[in-house]
């Protein structure tokens, strides 16, 4: 067993030290975008602008024969672009591809310092993470990168959802999770060929009316991604990592993508992937607390400043707890306000 003690030592000489805290940023989405698309270096300065962050796509939805076109015009973008503060992070290929191992170095020499976050597919237990965690260790040393590059997990297998307590605490290193839903339905044997979303044949059905029973019965289409999600985000309260949702596949259904994301916000995830620019303004407004709730936060905060006692605001009884959750909101909502200047004023800030 490691001792405690080690636990914040660098994994290799010369690398920098671990760090104590996850920085807490805007991170409403992380929008994708094809390196190996040469027209994407154009757009990257104009997606800066609007998306809380920016990620360089290596993985899915790159062929075969562009992997290393995509690596290369990562490298490239990271160099020569001007993110105007909006963080870069990309999704490398898993690790028992024959691409990974490149992918890492190749990114780590060329675009270390600029890289904040490294989401690694198909997370399966500590001992994937371990693996990455020495890796960039020794590359950052090798070549003189300046902070740790993070590391961010995607739960896309059954095993990897039985293990992500184990996950979020393998390293100083873990910014967070995110919730791969098409991969962990195959992975599951889940009889659905959608990417996120609710199925209209999960659900539940009223029972039948006693005096009218071959009336229609009203039901209820149910998430059958509940459960692990609700998992995720507490195995990341507990380590100080932060959950995100994943993609939600069916572009052409916006009301349905927000539904999902709503869920998934309301449940304690702090952000969703993008994977169209019409999905960043979804993200937004579904990530971004509402204006009247924020209001009612700040109400809350003024009249029990130090959290402590009971009273009633409104009709509402507040205590200690409810405080608790307030602050949540109004600190959300502040950190967005800096960034948003149409959330400042909405919030009042």
């Amino acid at each position: 067993m490691r001792s405690p003690r080690d636990f914040f030592k660098p994994l290799a000489l010369g690398a920098p030290e671990p760090v104590r805290e996850i920085p807490i940023k805007p991170s409403r989405m992380i929008h994708f975008f094809d390196p190996s698309n040469p027209k994407m270096l154009a757009k990257v300065p104009e997606l800066a602008l609007q998306a809380d962050i920016l990620l360089g796509n290596l993985e899915d939805a790159i062929p075969a024969d562009r992997k290393v076109a995509a690596r290369e015009g990562l490298v490239t973008i990271g160099r020569e672009v001007d993110f105007r503060g909006t963080p870069l992070w990309t999704r490398v290929n898993s690790l028992d591809s024959p691409w990974c191992l490149d992918d890492i170095s190749a990114l780590v020499a060329g675009i270390g310092n600029q890289l904040e976050v490294m989401l690694i597919p198909k997370v399966e237990g500590a001992w994937d993470i371990h693996y990455v965690d020495r890796l960039l260790a020794q590359l950052e040393a090798k070549h003189k990168v300046r902070r740790p590059i993070l590391i961010h997990a995607i739960l896309e297998t059954a095993l990897g959802v039985a293990n992500v307590e184990e996950i979020c605490a393998a390293s100083p290193r873990m910014q967070g999770v995110s919730f791969g839903p098409a991969d962990l339905a195959a992975s599951r044997r889940m009889k659905t060929t959608r990417v996120g979303g609710g199925h209209p044949a999960y659900l539940v059905r009223n029972d039948p009316d006693p005096e009218h029973p071959d009336a229609p019965r009203p039901t209820a289409q149910q998430d059958p991604w509940h459960y692990s999600i609700a998992r995720m985000v507490d195995a990341c309260a507990a380590t100080g990592a932060l959950p995100f949702y994943g993609p939600f596949g069916d572009i052409s259904d916006s009301l349905g993508c927000e539904d999902q994301f709503r869920a998934a916000f309301l449940l304690g995830c702090v952000g969703a992937w993008s994977l169209h620019p019409s999905q960043v303004a979804i993200a937004k407004k579904v990530f971004s607390p509402p204006p009247a709730e924020v209001a009612f936060a700040k109400k809350v905060l003024e009249a029990m400043p130090d959290g402590r006692g009971v009273m009633m605001l409104d009709g509402k009884m507040q205590d200690d707890a409810t405080w608790k959750q307030c602050k949540v909101m109004v600190n959300l909502a502040r950190m967005l306000a800096e960034k948003d200047p149409e959330l400042k004023a909405a919030y009042g800030f």
